[in-house]
């Protein structure tokens, strides 16, 4: 069986790079569906039929019939990976599939792996260095001693992170990015093979795009898919609102000041590029309630779960608040954070963590509204901006969105 799987991807694999500097077509992508979970089952079918995905495209999951936000590794491996494992390996030659598509009734977090149980004696040996650093912390005066100590208990500490299981659970289509991948170390996060500025080699890129139709009710997720298609056709008109913090550019990347020059850089970009309106808030402040009409584009931070209720979000906004936690409760209708607040009040597409991801894990904002001006669909635009894979991040909108789809030959 596991020769079959490794012969499906090799074959899988050539077709994928031959595809990749294409435009992501309906027939690559790959629905899944809660089959125990009539809702789930309807969406997936509905977003065949306004897509023109293959029904055959469906892969129908028996993830129970309690919707569950959770799965535990465990779970994930065995109930989720290794069907998409397969399901990819045994699909036809000629027609690739490229993205997978994640639905309403599927579970959107994966719990940790847990201890490395084989490492148990290093680990005793590790807390005991780690302590021993500390002591040393505490009775040493020396400057330059103690930056060396300092780097080496944080190098230990790591160590010791790794070993417990810490900071290995994900989102489960962050996860699912990496499902083509044999192995892959479980911790923190791994390279983003699609990124703009990747330098894999074609012949080794295994990622997987992956987006999801979900959100606080049924209604709310195939909802996402009716706007898009509105907004491709009339197209995205309205405003843009930019929010930044008046942070100044200290030029190092991953930093409050480069992530918040990204932001104004934004809005030089969209006034530029679109026909949009621009608003920009420069301050600490956030846009005040009711003060954003006819929103197309919203992109700023920072609000930890506190949403503002600001924006009259047209068909096909896509909106962003860059803070941590903000998809942890995606399917709550009361919930303050911003992923699920903003799908209640009319967004099309969004992207949030669904856990502690760090500033430096996001979707560079600046990259991912670059790539959809010239014309990549939501689910590339994403790809291409993103880091890093196996880890907190989630697309939520229709993979194929293309609010700025280029007219004509």
């Amino acid at each position: 069986m596991v020769n079959r799987y490794l012969a499906g991807f090799v074959i899988l694999i050539g077709l994928l790079f031959c595809a990749i500097a294409a435009a992501l077509e309906p027939n690559e992508i790959l629905v899944i569906v809660n089959k125990d979970i009539p809702a789930s089952e309807d969406l997936g079918r509905y977003y065949c039929q306004r897509r023109n995905v293959p029904k055959e495209n469906i892969l129908a999951l028996s993830l129970g019939k309690t919707l569950a936000n959770s799965i535990s590794r465990d779970d994930y491996d065995k109930t989720i990976a290794e069907s998409v494992r397969k399901r990819l390996a045994d699909q036809i030659p000629g027609q690739p599939i490229r993205c997978l598509l994640t639905t309403y009734g599927v579970p959107y977090k994966v719990g940790p792996r847990g201890a490395l149980k084989e490492r148990q004696e290093q680990l005793k040996q590790l807390e005991l260095t780690a302590w021993q650093y500390e002591k040393q912390l505490r009775d040493s005066q020396a400057a330059d001693a103690n930056a060396s100590i300092r780097k080496e208990l944080a190098r230990v500490k790591t160590e010791i992170d790794w070993i417990s299981g810490r900071e290995t659970e994900a989102s489960v289509d962050n996860e699912l990015s990496l499902v083509l991948s044999s192995s892959y170390e479980l911790y923190r996060w791994q390279p983003n093979q699609l990124n703009r500025h990747s330098r894999y080699p074609e012949g080794l890129i295994l990622t997987v795009m992956v987006s999801r139709l979900d959100g606080p009710s049924p209604q709310i997720a195939r909802g996402l898919i009716d706007k898009a298609i509105s907004a491709e056709k009339t197209g995205l008109n309205g405003f843009a609102y930019i929010d930044s913090r008046g942070i100044p550019d200290d030029k190092k990347y991953g930093s409050f000041g480069n992530f918040d020059q990204k932001l104004r850089n934004l809005a030089v970009l969209l006034r530029i590029r679109t026909t949009l309106e621009v608003k920009e808030e420069r301050t600490d402040k956030l846009f005040e309630s009711q003060s954003c009409p006819q929103t197309a584009i919203y992109c700023g931070w920072y609000s930890l779960k506190r949403y503002v209720d600001s924006f009259d979000f047209v068909d096909g906004a896509i909106g962003a608040h860059i803070a941590s936690f903000e998809a942890i409760n995606l399917r709550d209708p009361n919930s303050t954070e911003w992923c699920p607040s903003m799908l209640v009040h009319g967004v099309t597409a969004t992207f949030g963590p669904v856990a502690e991801p760090y500033l430096n894990t996001f979707p560079d904002p600046e990259e991912f509204f670059v790539e959809l001006i010239n014309g990549k669909c939501l689910v590339e635009a994403c790809y291409r901006s993103q880091p890093f894979c196996s880890w907190q991040m989630m697309l939520i909108g229709d993979p194929l969105y293309r609010p700025f789809a280029r007219k004509g030959p």
